[in-house]
Order: structure tokens, then sequence, then C-alpha cells
């Protein structure tokens, strides 16, 4: 039969205390269980860790392990005689057999157990702690306000079997929250056991993407698209901003792709000072012109003196 060495699954010492041992297997599970893992191996190897920790967390079934003594995973071996004599005399008939087959029948059969058992001490232990992500409003960080957060969590059943469950909590972004933010819901996270404390679950702010602002750090950005003769004699705008909207003076000259800056008018910070707000130049050229405006076009081009790919050159240099 072939040897598992279930310590190794939990990834724990032989010496490992029985709270170490549910720890680890209630990492594991919660990783590799197939409502919550992407890992395509999950299953399997959860069922690796569910089985190690069968025989484990029972005392005398891990007595009885133990005394198979240490030997590499996936070594072949021959159980020790007692087990030979009590399910067969011909130790080939382990090949097939799992090793927790066998200490399973060792115990339901009655013989070489401890009736009386062992009391185990239970010790208070910490739920989990679980972080969620959360895209908020680019408007609440400007703000700050509340929010509902839809998350699904791992819960424990009876048989300590983790699975999804959904819930809502109301929470509050504080005004000015960058992106990755952890906000700490103490208590909301996984039940204690054995009347320790339970976790706490932490809400990782992200910023949802905005149709018309970019963001980078506490600044902003927003494209101001004008026309031609906006760009050439000048003029002034109104900008939408989160704070409302602003009136903006176009020089004249104003070229594609400038950068215009509004102060203070991007993100607040926890210490009062805000970011500022870019209006990027977009010079946008109609596509379709009527007869007039063709005409007019036309005088412009015979009467300008300017070159813009020779300035453009000249300034490249």
């Amino acid at each position: 039969m072939k040897y598992k060495d279930y310590y190794k699954a939990l990834g724990v010492e032989r010496t490992a205390s029985d709270a170490d041992i549910k720890k680890a297997y209630r990492k594991l599970a919660h990783k590799y269980h197939p409502d919550i893992s992407k890992d395509p191996d999950g299953e399997e190897k959860f069922k690796e860790v569910a089985e190690a920790y069968a025989t484990l967390k029972d005392p005398e079934k891990r007595e009885e392990y133990d005394n198979l003594g240490k030997r590499p995973a996936g070594d072949n071996f021959t159980p020790p005689p007692e087990w030979q004599h009590r399910y067969s005399s011909d130790a080939s008939a382990f090949d097939d057999v799992d090793i927790s087959d066998i200490l399973n029948a060792f115990r339901s059969g009655g013989q070489g157990g401890h009736s009386g058992g062992r009391a185990r001490a239970s010790f208070p232990e910490p739920g989990e702690d679980y972080s969620v992500h959360a895209s908020v409003p680019l408007e609440t960080i400007f703000s700050g306000g509340e929010m509902d957060v839809s998350v699904q969590v791992p819960e424990y059943d009876e048989h300590g079997l983790p699975h999804r469950v959904s819930r809502t909590f109301r929470v509050t972004i504080p005004k000015g929250a960058t992106e990755g933010q952890r906000l700490r819901l103490t208590g909301k996270g996984g039940p204690g056991h054995n009347g320790g404390k339970a976790g706490d679950l932490y809400i990782v702010l992200s910023i949802a993407p905005h149709p018309q602002y970019r963001v980078s750090g506490r600044d902003l950005y927003s494209d101001l698209p004008l026309a031609p003769w906006e760009a050439v004699l000048g003029t002034s705008v109104e900008i939408p901003t989160l704070g409302g909207t602003v009136e903006l003076k176009i020089k004249p000259g104003t070229s594609s792709g400038q950068r215009l800056r509004l102060t203070g008018r991007g993100l607040p910070s926890p210490g009062g000072t805000a970011g500022d707000m870019y209006a990027v130049v977009q010079i946008v050229v109609p596509k379709t012109v009527s007869k007039q405006e063709q005409e007019l076009y036309e005088q412009l081009a015979a009467a300008s003196k300017v070159n813009v790919r020779e300035a453009v050159g000249k300034g490249t240099k």
C-alpha cells in the first residue's frame, strides 16, 4: 500500500498541537474548497487535506497513524503485523487499500483501541480575518459618504467545511479615500471557536473607472474639446468638476495636448490639501463643413503665412 504523509498534506510538523492542525486545515480547506478555489487541482487537494484532517484531528487515529512510522509520501510499505493478522495473512492484500480505510477499520474493529478515549482540551481560537475588494464611485471618494458593500465570505458548517455566503455591510467611505485603502470591520470576519473572538473583515477600496475623469494620485485629468477657432482666438468655457462647474479662460494660440491646470479641483486629502485637475486640450476638427465654411477655410489657407510643420520641426531642435 502507498504511504500518505498527512502532516505534509497539512503543512505542519509531526509535533503539531491539535490547535495548529485545526488552524492549518481551515486555512487549506478554505484555499482549495471547490466552492472557492480557482485552482484546477483544487478539488483533489481539498480531498487530500480533508482526509489528513479526518485522521489527525482524532487522538486515537493519530496515534495509530504515528505508529506506522515516518516515511516518504507515496512510498510502498507493508502494514504492521497486527494489521496483517487482523485483516489478512497476505501483505499483498493491502496493495489496493487506502491508508485511511485501514485506520477506520482498525478503530471500528474495537481491538487495540482505547475504550475510554481521551479528553481533548479546548482552547479559545480566534476567527479568521478576511479581505474583500469594493469598487467605489469617484464622486463618493471626493465627498465621502456611506455605501452598501455586498461580499461573499466563507462560513464553516457543522463539519468544518467552508461555504460561500452573501453578506451586505453598510460602510462609511472617508472623504479622500485612496486606491488600496483598507477599511476594517471589527468582528465581521470568521467566527471564533471555544469562546475565541470573531475575526475582522477588511474592505479594500478601489476607485471605479469614471467616464469623464482619469485619476493619478490625487490629481484628475479630463479632456477638453476645442474648435480650431477657439484654440486660435481664445475663449471662455465652462468646465465640469467634481465640486461644481467653473469657468476657464482659454488663451489665444492654445495647442492640442496642452494641460490647463485648475488648482485644488482634484481629490481631497485627509490633511486638507486637495490635488489639482487638468483639462487636456483636444482640438476637434469638423468632419463636415458647409460651402460657406469651406470658402472661409480656403481664404484662411491663402492668407496664412504659418507653416505648422516647419514650426514643429524647429520646436524639436
